[in-house]
């Protein structure tokens, strides 16, 4: 078998994702660090350089051998990379005067080389600032947007491409024909499939833990369960014990429903224990986001330290387990060059420590979520397991937004919001609407590279009126007039979150309200993870969860976040955001432009539920938001 396709990491948030679609593709395909001599890639069939969050003019970018770009391999750069190849070949690049984030339309100017068989106009998603100004000699442009002259430039000859956007993710709709063709131009063979990968991962498995055993801790959630059955698999029930935390930041009956459902899928070496006071004890008072992920994951080990003492196992001798994906790494900074976008659970310091002793054992660390799911089914879990919503390692803990209050020092510059900065989101949002930001924050992932920014809300006209029609006696919407005046204008709505984002640095995410029909005059109110606020949070997910059952939008949604904001007009109730997702690898996500019939009845429902006042529906892509708000 061939090497295949190496992709050089640059500290991308997408540098694994490229060598998941290229194994979509049968093609082997393995990542390396951007300062690999040549030596080491002289058997490959082709190079990626990939993107990263770093400047090519940055006195602190990643490490490069440029001798590689002499060693007659077909080359493809992505975003940084595409910048990297045009600084060293020759070319000019340049700060961009205009950011670009998410969805964009490539004009394509010659539809060869990697852009073979594609058509004139091409969905594809972006994230850069950067930019490149002159092409290097012998490269032809052969694509661009409306804010980008070089989105594409080849150089057929030597077959060196640049894509300033990202092939790479779902929502780049020939994305996958742009890597095959630069697969058909490497020559590769296709024989890499997930059976190997099942094979290959067992075998590491047994080499990694020799005679000792594993101790997994399973949220219920897909990456767990599969994980489960993987160690199962490659172990025997014998030596695997998985342990079920309820943390206290659960689903409603969410533990009971794990316990339940893995039962019935044969998993006999399952422990449930309740830890719920020790994990509120561990994150009272707190409000920091990242200060809470750290609480929250150090008291996981506490737990299962205290479970091994009781069980009277050595923790030398059971290793702890994970279900880690590579999302969950990449986005904690996993890889050399790469931001931390939020710290994950399971890479806290304490977890770290285990990781650097060879005690942690993570059979799905270099997969994704589809290829996670592709491998349940390929291992036998039933569908509904598969196919569960996906739901954090934290729980609810990352969808309870914590804050001091207005007075809290780490608050004190969110509640008093510049006016030149609500300025300027008014007149990005365009005429018709109206444009407010919110006195909070949340993450976002620009460019690469991690923000923590404010969300701008957008009302209807001078009126400031909710996007939801208001509802007459009846329960039916008042005042329509025609199909058009019923629904929601989502193609204009996507245009001012786009446009809001990518010109105002402070923003990163964009919500609209739904409901009440008016614009309420909200501050933040002191709100930390107590029992009380994560139950409103409960029964307000789980209203949502049951209205998509209802109006059968379940499979439709690929993740339904549900999240608790402490902004109040009365300083007693608060507020919730929708955040309906659609994605196959979490990398990059679409908001889902739900029907009005579930946005008019799910509204209804959470403005009864005592303590919520009003209802926000995040219309931000990823990037610039992440999946959740925390």
């Amino acid at each position: 078998m061939s090497r295949g396709i190496v992709v050089l990491d640059f500290g991308g948030q997408y540098a694994h994702l490229i060598v998941n679609r290229i194994r979509r593709l049968r093609v082997f395909g393995e990542i390396l660090p951007s300062d690999t001599e040549p030596e080491r890639l002289k058997d490959a069939d082709g190079i990626v350089l990939s993107g990263g969050p770093s400047s090519v003019y940055a006195p602190g970018r990643p490490p490069f051998d440029a001798a590689v770009l002499d060693m007659g391999l077909p080359l493809l750069g992505l975003c940084y990379g595409h910048q990297l190849l045009c600084l060293h070949l020759g070319g000019e690049v340049e700060r961009g005067d205009v950011m670009e984030y998410g969805a964009a339309v490539l004009e394509v100017e010659a539809p060869e080389g990697v852009l073979k068989g594609l058509s004139e106009k091409e969905p594809i998603w972006m994230s850069h600032r950067d930019t490149v100004a002159a092409v290097p000699p012998g490269f032809r442009i052969l694509g661009a947007t409306a804010d980008c002259p070089v989105a594409a430039m080849g150089d057929d000859e030597r077959k060196i491409y640049g894509l300033q956007f990202h092939p790479e993710v779902a929502h780049t709709a020939s994305g996958m024909q742009i890597l095959e063709n630069f697969v058909d131009l490497c020559g590769c063979d296709r024989t890499w499939t997930m059976e190997s990968y099942i094979e290959n991962s067992g075998e590491a498995v047994r080499r990694q833990i020799g005679k000792r055993k594993v101790f997994l801790l399973v949220s219920g959630g897909v990456d767990s369960t599969v994980c489960f059955l993987m160690l199962n698999r490659a172990l025997g029930t014998d030596r695997v014990r998985g342990l079920h935390i309820d943390n206290g930041f659960m689903r409603k009956n969410e533990t009971a429903l794990v316990e339940r459902l893995l039962g019935e899928s044969g998993f006999d070496n399952l422990k449930v224990v309740d830890a719920s006071a020790e994990f509120l004890q561990a994150v009272e008072g707190v409000a920091d986001p990242e200060e809470k992920r750290q609480h929250i994951g150090e008291e996981f080990i506490r737990v299962r330290d205290r479970v091994l003492q009781e069980l009277a196992l050595d923790p030398e001798e059971w290793l702890l387990g994970q279900g880690t994906l590579y999302t969950d790494t990449i986005e904690s900074g996993g890889t050399a060059h790469a931001d931390v976008i939020k710290t994950h659970h399971n890479r806290v310091g304490v977890i770290e420590q285990l990781l650097a002793e060879g005690k942690v054992v993570e059979p799905l660390n270099q997969l994704y979520k589809d290829e996670v799911r592709e491998l349940g089914e390929k291992l036998g879990l039933p569908h509904h397991l598969v196919w569960r919503h996906p739901f954090p390692g934290p729980g609810l803990a990352v969808r309870v937004l914590c804050t001091h209050g207005e007075s809290g020092d780490e608050t004190a510059g969110d509640a008093g919001i510049a006016a030149e900065l609500k300025e300027s989101a008014a007149s990005a949002g365009g005429p018709g609407y109206d444009v407010d930001v919110l006195p909070l924050r949340s993450v976002g992932v620009q460019g690469d590279g991690r923000t923590y920014a404010h969300p701008a809300v957008v009302t209807l006209g001078s009126e400031r009126q909710a996007l939801l029609p208001p509802r007459s006696a009846n329960g039916k919407s008042a005042g329509k007039q025609s199909e058009k005046e019923e629904g929601i204008d989502w193609e204009s709505l996507e245009g001012v979150s786009t446009a809001i984002t990518n010109s105002i640095p402070q923003i990163n995410r964009v919500v609209i309200q739904l409901g009440p029909s008016h614009k309420l005059d909200q501050k933040l109110k002191a709100g930390y993870l107590t029992r009380d606020r994560l139950d409103l949070l409960r029964d307000a997910d789980s209203l949502v969860m049951e209205a998509l059952e209802v109006h059968g939008l379940m499979d439709r949604v690929t993740q339904m976040p549900t999240v608790l904001l402490p902004l109040s007009s009365d300083g007693i109730r608060e507020s919730i955001v929708l955040r309906p997702i659609t994605t196959d690898d979490f990398m990059t996500a679409r908001f889902d432009r739900l029907p009005v019939d579930f946005l008019e009845d799910v509204t209804m429902r959470l403005l009864a539920l005592q303590g919520i006042e009003a209802v926000y529906y995040d219309i931000t892509h990823k990037p610039p938001g992440t999946v959740e708000w925390e």
